[in-house]
């Protein structure tokens, strides 16, 4: 006892259980503990924050995949790949869970490709773990067993290939659900190689929806309007407005013309708008507060709102998360203990 895994499979949203059940039979006899809501975005960034630090975004401060660096003449953070020029710690300042167990005693380890160990976004939001990294199935495995040979005992494993799958092709392709049946393969792998009385968690950060419509920011549309850096991804805008257009009034005004040319094809709310619906918690600090876009337009349905500077990278992505559908946003947490 006293030995515990989260694997935590990325893009694998809740509606995927019972649709794609057929593909994954070893996954699909685990326990349905509960199926949890994301936090706002629904990305990776912000979700594996909220998951190891146990606040919401206001406070850890992760909004989103990109957002403008305040004060810093439009600097953009990609919060998966980094800028040295910013700090880990000071950007992402709360305590992780990593870092509270392993002062209760608790031996915790983070299982994943040897690519992000030494990352920003490792730094940010994994502190206190001892990263074992890995690049194929039976190593990443083999690196799960080792890490619990002591007891108490944690890992969180890691894996992307669902998601990256889903990017390129989308949910339900041929691409996707090999990689859905190649992690059902792992993990049924995994219950047989680890210690008796070990306890698995399985879960996400987020799901995923593939896109019906693509709208270019400022292709023949006024989107641009007064718009000076453009910052999320596709389905959640973060949008920062020229310098001339700092006050409520400015705010409302392009939000309004955002709303009117999208209707029901987005939300689209002011930072004050975004505040007052707890949009990112119902705390959030003044960090969080400067790095927030002053619009932030989050997509319905299928439509992608594409950075008129990424139309190639953003335009080839089948599937796309970050807003608020329950496709992108319910996961479950499933559940099982090695006998």
């Amino acid at each position: 006892m006293g030995r515990e895994i989260l694997f935590l499979i990325d893009g694998f949203g809740a509606d995927s259980l019972d649709r794609y059940a057929s593909t994954m039979p070893t996954i699909s006899r685990l326990a349905r503990y509960s199926i949890i809501n994301t936090a706002f975005p629904s990305t990776t960034a912000t979700s594996l924050a909220t998951l190891t630090t146990g606040v919401l975004p206001g406070v850890h401060g992760m909004l989103g995949y990109t957002v403008q660096v305040p004060r810093s003449g439009g600097r953009i953070l990609n919060a998966l790949k980094w800028d040295e020029r910013v700090d880990p710690s000071n950007w992402q300042p709360v305590p992780t869970l990593f870092e509270r167990a392993a002062a209760e005693g608790i031996h915790v380890s983070h299982v994943a490709a040897k690519r992000y160990e030494n990352s920003g976004f490792t730094r940010a939001v994994f502190r206190g773990a001892e990263y074992r990294g890995a690049n194929v199935v039976s190593d990443l495995i083999l690196q799960t067993k080792e890490a619990l040979q002591k007891s108490p005992s944690f890992v969180y494993l890691y894996m992307n290939d669902l998601d990256v799958a889903g990017h390129s092709d989308g949910v339900g392709s041929d691409k996707w659900l090999a990689a859905l049946t190649m992690i059902d393969q792992m993990f049924s792998s995994l219950m047989k190689d680890m210690p008796r009385g070990t306890r698995i968690w399985l879960t996400s950060d987020h799901g995923m929806v593939n896109l019906t419509e693509k709208i270019v920011i400022g292709g023949d549309n006024p989107l641009l309007n007064n718009v000076a850096v453009i910052c999320g991804e596709p389905r959640a805008r973060h949008l920062y407005l020229e310098p001339g257009h700092d006050s409520p009034a400015a705010r409302a005004d392009v939000a309004r013309l955002w709303q009117q040319y999208l209707g029901e094809r987005a939300d689209v709310l002011t930072r004050e708008e975004a505040l007052a619906s707890n949009l990112f918690g119902a705390e959030v600090t003044p960090d969080s507060f400067d790095r927030m876009g002053e619009i932030i337009a989050i997509a319905k349905g299928g439509v992608v709102l594409i950075d008129p500077t990424r139309v190639e990278k953003e335009g080839a992505m089948v599937g796309h998360h970050g807003a608020r559908s329950e496709m992108e946003t319910q996961v479950g947490l499933l559940t099982t203990t090695l006998s």
